[in-house]
């Protein structure tokens, strides 16, 4: 049996997952989600006491930790961080960094059972945060690295035009922004779906299992825009 816990802050939601793994017997996944704009820190740790409550575990009993590094929100993404590593220092735990916009893919494919997915966050300032997912065997598979660009720079991955592609997340409202081409190849768009805690707790158990959580001290946020100004800058 292992026990992990997830917890997400990237956008406008802010959510907790206990996911117990039982040998011989289904997950058990305990979660809170909440739209909380601007309340990330007040609400954060309560859900974390809440989930491990409904549990009936202590924090000492986690095998690992994760949250939700990015893309997102740079406050959100700085106060999950700093919860995660905060308790997987104080626990002498591993960590794990989950990708916001592929647990937006595997929530979509859990649901919905979309195969061809393009999720995209609000980046603001006239840009957005995007990724292209082909799920395969019930597992997001990058099609294109994660990117931040104007909404009207967004492409169809090339050899993979002829799919009816699904738009997820917070970007999509900026759809009139779009291109023609892009708008050609969508055959839904949903923008209200938020990353949660739920699908980065199951990323991240195929983390653990492929022996890739590491030392909190390793694990860091991913800020795309940091790395678009340090590339340019070279």
């Amino acid at each position: 049996m292992s026990i992990l816990l997830a917890l997400d802050a990237s956008s406008s939601a802010c959510s907790a997952a206990l996911l117990r793994r039982r040998e011989g017997l289904d997950d058990e996944l305990i979660s809170r989600f909440a739209m909380t704009p601007r309340e990330h820190t007040r609400r954060l740790l309560p859900m974390v006491d809440e989930v491990l409550a409904e549990a009936g575990l202590p924090a000492s009993a986690l095998d690992a930790v994760a949250y939700g590094r990015g893309p997102g929100s740079f406050t959100g993404l700085r106060i999950a961080a700093g919860v995660a590593q905060g308790l997987a220092f104080g626990l002498d735990r591993p960590l794990v960094g989950v990708s916001t916009l592929e647990a937006l893919a595997l929530g979509a494919h859990r649901r919905h059972h979309y195969r061809w997915l393009i999720t995209a966050l609000d980046a603001r300032m006239g840009e957005i945060y995007v990724a292209t997912w082909q799920c395969r065997d019930g597992v997001p598979v990058a099609l294109t690295e994660e990117a931040v660009m104007p909404p009207a720079q967004l492409r169809v991955p090339a050899g993979h035009e002829d799919p009816d592609w699904v738009g997820i997340g917070s970007g999509w409202r900026l759809w009139d922004q779009m291109s023609a081409e892009v708008q050609a190849s969508i055959g839904l768009y949903l923008a209200e779906p938020e990353p949660e805690a739920a699908d980065m707790a199951r990323l991240a158990a195929r983390a653990v299992d492929a022996d890739e959580a590491r030392p909190a001290h390793e694990v860091q946020p991913v800020y795309l825009r940091d790395r678009v100004a340090w590339q340019k800058s070279r």
